[in-house]
This record gives C-alpha cells, sequence and structure tokens, in this order.
C-alpha cells in the first residue's frame, strides 16, 4: 500500500486533547507517514513547533489566518520570520482571506497577507494559501505579489474550475480534504477532475471536514482513504496511482524531495 502524506491537519487544536498522543503515534502504522500540522493563531503556532519536536513524521507550517490577523503586529511578525527558519518548518500558513466573517475587517486581512506572503518569499518557503468567499480578491493579490514566484497550495480548495486554472497558472497545488465525498460539492467534483494530479495533494483540516460516512465527527488522518477512493473514482485511476501521485506532489510542494 502507498503511505500518506497528510498535507494540512490542526492536532493542536483541543478536540484532540483527550487521545492526542495515541493517535499521533499510531499513525505511521496506518500508513499516514508524514503530517504537517499548519498553524493558524500566534498560539497554535506555539503548540505547532511543540508537536513538530515531539513527534518525528510531523512537521509544521507557521502563520496566520485571516481570521486572525488583528494579534498581528511588527512584534509578533519578527516573532514568526524567526520560528519558520526551524528545520521542520516547511511553510508559511495558512495565511490569506476570509470573507465569510465581517471581522476582522478587509483591510487588515489584506495587509497582513501581503506582509507573510513577503516572509514567505525571503525565506523561499511555500504558502498554504487560505481563501473562503473572497476568490477575486486572493487572486489579483496574489498575481500583484507574484505568489507564482513563492509557489504553495490553495487549501481546502472550494471555487470553481475557471479560478482553479487562474492558481493552476500560478503553478499552485491544491489540497482536496474530506469535502469531495459530500453530496453537495458539486463545484469541488468538477474542479478536482479538471485538476491534473500532478498538482492535487491530500489533507484533512481535522478535526474539521470528516469525509462520509464521518461526515460531522472529528476528522484525523485515519480517514483519508475516503477521500482517496473518490479522488480515483472521480478520476478513472486506481486508487494506488493517487496515492502514489499524491504523495510524491506534498514532498515537491513542500520542498522535502
Amino acid at each position: 500500500m502507498e503511505k500518506i502524506f497528510d498535507t494540512h491537519a490542526h492536532y493542536d487544536d483541543e478536540a484532540f486533547d483527550p487521545d492526542r498522543d495515541e493517535l499521533l503515534r499510531g499513525l505511521p502504522e496506518n500508513g499516514i507517514e508524514k503530517v504537517v500540522n499548519v498553524g493558524a493563531s500566534l498560539a497554535s503556532c506555539r503548540r505547532t513547533l511543540e508537536l513538530m519536536n515531539r513527534y518525528e513524521h510531523v512537521y509544521g507550517a507557521l502563520g496566520v489566518h485571516p481570521s486572525e490577523t488583528a494579534e498581528l503586529d511588527e512584534e509578533a511578525l519578527a516573532w514568526l520570520r524567526q520560528q519558520c527558519q526551524v528545520e521542520k518548518c516547511v511553510a508559511v500558513g495558512e495565511i490569506g482571506l476570509d470573507y465569510y466573517w465581517d471581522e476582522p475587517d478587509r483591510e487588515v486581512q489584506k495587509k497582513w497577507f501581503v506582509r507573510q506572503l513577503g516572509l514567505a518569499r525571503e525565506l523561499k518557503k511555500p504558502v498554504i494559501i487560505h481563501s473562503r468567499d473572497a476568490a477575486k480578491d486572493t487572486v489579483d493579490l496574489m498575481k500583484a505579489e507574484r505568489a507564482s514566484e513563492i509557489g504553495g497550495v490553495v487549501h481546502c480548495y472550494s471555487y470553481t474550475t475557471e479560478t482553479a486554472k487562474q492558481f493552476l497558472d500560478m503553478g499552485f497545488y491544491f489540497g482536496i480534504g474530506g469535502v469531495l465525498t459530500f453530496q453537495n460539492a458539486r463545484k469541488l467534483k468538477e474542479a478536482a477532475a479538471y485538476l491534473p494530479l500532478d498538482h492535487i495533494v491530500l489533507e484533512t483540516d481535522c478535526p474539521y471536514l470528516a469525509p462520509v460516512p464521518n461526515r460531522g465527527k472529528r476528522n484525523s488522518s485515519l480517514y483519508i482513504p475516503y477521500v482517496v477512493t473518490a479522488l480515483a473514482k472521480l478520476k478513472g485511476v486506481e486508487e494506488d496511482t493517487v496515492r502514489q501521485a499524491a504523495w510524491e506532489n506534498a514532498h515537491r510542494l513542500y520542498r522535502l524531495v
């Protein structure tokens, strides 16, 4: 069986407090050989650093999610710059724009998106993009900041095929997770069918977005095979082909080759 790389997880989340150590230690024997734990706030970045230190197969991404950008200032950015240089930090993220919520102000989100893109450029790290209800501004900002020179992944991709083409033109990868198994995920299924297999990586966003048949429950990397099955069916290829491609793509994305 091909190995699996969960490119986007939040094992620092309190949902894992009861059994985090047991769960993380057990992943490799279940075929989940590598995981990137992704920071979303300064506090979660600190917890991510702890997980990276404790578990050999856990890597980290450090950044501040658009919904948390109100907490950023120059001092915090300087701290992030320092921490992003630790050996097992593979990306700056998750960063981007989220217009689903009204807070913080969109200009605040844009400012810190640009600053964190600049940080990634400076440190030669890829970025993990979070974009919700903000397709046009995300694309426009990334083009203006020449994100194609930085590289990275659009996490939990949820937009149309047309928008996917614009991210693809910038050379970005696409994180596909449990939403692909949802019956109402028509847009994502169309986009995933369109995307070349060499630009798709697997992710959970756990504890969120568990795939069917576990929808609504706590997600974990152990549920990625459901996504593999759905993607293989959609692409008309063998499951091992999906696993192998996603494994290689994840290593290229995070420059672990």
